[in-house]
């Protein structure tokens, strides 16, 4: 655990508007003070973002959530009630405090409430809510462990909390609750499924046009490693160059330099999919192929991130 001390410090840098990448269950975030926005610009520059894409505000309870939207709709209570804390973000309209720069200029807002002490204790010392997209330049990988934010960002962040390796591994679930129905805007480990048992049916987004985006993570590449990555049926891999294949049984059907088991269970192949990724992103290699998952509801997320890295 990290000493308190230090989360102290971090809390205070959050307050002096300057910039912490700190663990939560999903990725690792780069926060800044969400109510300041030459703070925030910070993030933009950072990452190399662009500004459509706007950012998700965590906070450390539903009552500082509800000092961020500008209306609480009774789905939100509900599915709050339910998934927070925890990888869940619900879009819902702002109020006038929070910057037009973390919302990309649209009156709506992404908050969750993270589920991972580190990142509870961070908000709550710091006092504001805080805005933390993934912790690493804008499009690659997202990292789960502090070393994945040095080797991205290096010395663009003031401070890392180093948490060890996060749990759930890949980005929540983006709910939109700011019009009529509600609106899937990202897949994530909280599924379709499990949110319309609650809510009732949900609607689909539509690819994001080039205007400012509904929400973070609708780029079309995105979440991808430096190396070419393809995304393959039946063990299919390219006859030329070096190669990994990573696979949960298939067998390729050529020479590769490396081979991957990936866990059979969607919770433990979202949990080591982007760790694997960069492990293999450093071996200098000339293609990563992995085996395209099932279809099945449970594993919509982590389809939804190989189809972008893949681009």
């Amino acid at each position: 655990m990290i000493p308190l001390e230090q989360i102290e410090a971090a809390a205070e840098m959050i307050r002096q508007g300057r910039l912490v990448a700190f663990p939560t269950e999903t990725v690792y975030g780069l926060g800044a003070n969400a109510l300041n926005a030459a703070a925030v610009a910070r993030i933009y520059e950072a990452k190399g973002r662009p500004a459509q894409s706007p950012l998700i505000v965590h906070v450390a309870s539903v009552e500082m959530a509800r000092e961020v939207a500008a209306a609480w709709p009774q789905a939100a209570g509900t599915l709050a009630g339910r998934y927070w804390p925890g990888p869940l973000t619900l879009v819902l309209p702002k109020r006038p405090a929070v910057p037009d720069i973390v919302t990309a200029g649209l009156g709506t807002v992404g908050i969750r409430v993270p589920a991972h002490p580190v990142a509870l204790e961070l908000i709550r010392l710091a006092g504001v809510p805080i805005a933390a997209p993934s912790a690493n330049r804008f499009s690659g990988l997202s990292p789960t462990t502090a070393e994945h934010v040095r080797e991205s960002l290096g010395d663009a962040v003031d401070l890392i909390l180093d948490g060890g390796a996060t749990d759930v591994g890949i980005e929540s679930t983006v709910l939109s609750l700011a019009g009529p129905r509600p609106v899937l805007m990202r897949p994530g480990m909280v599924s379709r499924r499990e949110i319309e048992e609650l809510v009732g049916p949900i609607e689909i987004a539509a690819a994001a046009g080039d205007g400012p985006h509904a929400a973070p993570g609708m780029h079309r590449k995105h979440y991808s490693p430096r190396t070419r990555l393809l995304l393959v049926e039946g063990g299919a891999v390219p006859e030329r160059g070096t190669g990994a294949y990573a696979g949960m049984g298939g067998e390729p059907a050529g020479p590769v330099a490396r081979l991957v088991r990936m866990p059979r269970d969607p919770a433990g192949y979202a949990a080591a999919l982007y760790e694997t990724l960069h492990r293999l992103d450093r071996e200098g290699l000339d293609w990563i192929a992995v085996e395209r998952p099932p279809e099945g509801p449970e594993w919509a997320a982590i389809l939804d991130r190989l189809e972008r890295a893949a681009g």
